[in-house]
């Protein structure tokens, strides 16, 4: 029987182990987590809309009744691609078909020292850990007597105007004008400020230029102050310094939220190690038209760790990709797929805020609230359980019908404390 090693428990390992499961095959699932994450839904943990166990589900019980896969805690730390093993959690593990599908990380373009102040979204210790910023930024704020002090608690920047950024900014701009306009009494939260930085000539750059400029209007609606052609020079404790065409200027701010870009993981270097197979700019594994690695066609990289082009260009690390990725390598294994993976764009989204978002499907393009109608349905439809999303539907009608968020609580407010 034909062993199969999947490294990876997010949106593209887990569709292959699906794809697998109950076939004449030994499936091995190693992940440092036990849980698969819906990260698209991180940001509304980050901003208290839901809480962290909304948007997981374990990965045991999402596979519980595939008996040839066997699911393990571990976390991958060697590669021997001669002798088709790799080491997890100080174990050996022999392969026929190795997948790895690891995901990738906050990228600070070389300046890694940022990220104790602008912390990144990628896991679900990186939302509670944005979570207890903001929350605690407010709560700073009550009881600061000084008024330049208390602007920079009540200032908030994000970098980045992708998706994600885009809808950090139109959560917190909700937290800060619903949520909690008549929780206070020193403070107005409706006073917060929201910067949000992009380098590009627009937000939302994967988007049709109209939608961008619609998506502009909603956010600025919802007093987001977009900042387009800036670069951020330096990410400081209380000050972020941003460089566009009028010149270098600071900005007082006590709460940075990184949306910038992501790079591979430390996972690219041991393959890169082991293989020495080319990678790109951002560490990426560059894979051939069937995912696979030049000179060891037995190695499969996906998702956000493979450095894939179609139409002369790299797919962007979106779940989508990821998704169709994992059904296309089962499929491989399974010897029902003789061509290379192709990529169908089923379209993109982004969320900015109650009955607002942005959609381009086909040649079809939504704004509003029918674009947020299919936003909400989509990723319904994604999440993985019915417990999920049967959760998620109750707590987002509870948030829209009450301009309320129920997953506020700071658990922790100093970096140092247990």
């Amino acid at each position: 029987m034909k062993k199969v090693v999947i490294i990876g428990g997010g949106f593209a390992g887990l569709h292959v182990a699906r794809g697998l499961a109950n076939k004449n095959v030994d499936v091995t699932l190693l992940d440092k987590r036990n849980f698969h994450l819906f990260q698209p839904l991180l940001y509304q943990v980050a901003t208290g809309g839901l809480s962290p166990g909304d948007i997981a589900s374990p990965i045991r019980s999402v596979l519980h009744k595939a008996k040839n896969i066997r699911v393990l805690s571990a976390e991958f730390d060697g590669l021997d691609a001669e002798k088709k093993r790799v080491s997890a959690g100080g174990q050996f593990f022999t392969y026929d078909e190795l997948i790895i599908a690891t995901g990738a990380h906050h990228h600070y373009f070389g300046n890694e020292q940022w990220a104790k102040n602008a912390p990144g979204l990628k896991t679900v210790e990186d939302a509670l850990n944005i979570r207890q910023r903001i929350m605690r930024a407010f709560e700073e704020a009550e009881r600061e007597p000084d008024a330049a002090k208390r602007r920079a608690w009540l200032r908030f920047v994000i970098v980045g105007g992708g998706p994600t950024g885009v809808e950090l900014a139109g959560a917190l701009g909700e937290l800060a004008h619903q949520t909690l306009a008549d929780d206070f009494r020193t403070i107005n939260p409706q006073e917060t400020e929201i910067f949000l930085v992009e380098a590009a000539p627009r937000i939302l750059m994967p988007f049709p230029e109209k939608l961008s400029q619609k998506a502009a209007k909603a956010l600025s609606g919802m007093c987001v102050k977009i900042r387009t052609h800036t670069q951020v020079t330096a990410v400081e404790e209380s000050c972020v310094r941003l460089k566009d065409a009028d010149g270098e200027r600071c900005i007082a701010a006590r709460t940075v939220l990184w949306a910038a870009g992501v790079k591979a993981t430390a996972v690219s270097d041991i393959i890169e190690k082991a293989t020495h197979v080319e990678r790109d700019r951002s560490g990426r594994i560059m894979v051939n038209s069937a995912l696979q690695i030049k000179d060891y066609p037995h190695i499969h990289i996906l998702g956000d760790l493979a450095h894939f082009e179609q139409d002369g260009r790299p797919l962007p690390g979106v779940a989508q990709v990821a998704m169709q990725q994992g059904d296309y390598t089962a499929r491989l294994l399974l010897g029902k797929e003789k061509r290379g993976f192709v990529y169908k764009d089923k379209g993109i989204l982004a969320v900015i805020g109650r009955k607002a978002a942005v959609a381009k499907i086909g040649r079809f393009a939504f704004s509003g609230w029918f674009a947020w109608l299919i936003w909400v349905f989509i990723h319904i439809a994604y999440l993985i359980e019915f417990d999920s999303k049967l959760r998620v539907m109750l707590q987002w009608a509870w948030n829209f019908f009450t301009k309320k968020r129920g997953a506020r609580l700071i658990t922790r407010i100093r970096s140092d404390e247990s």
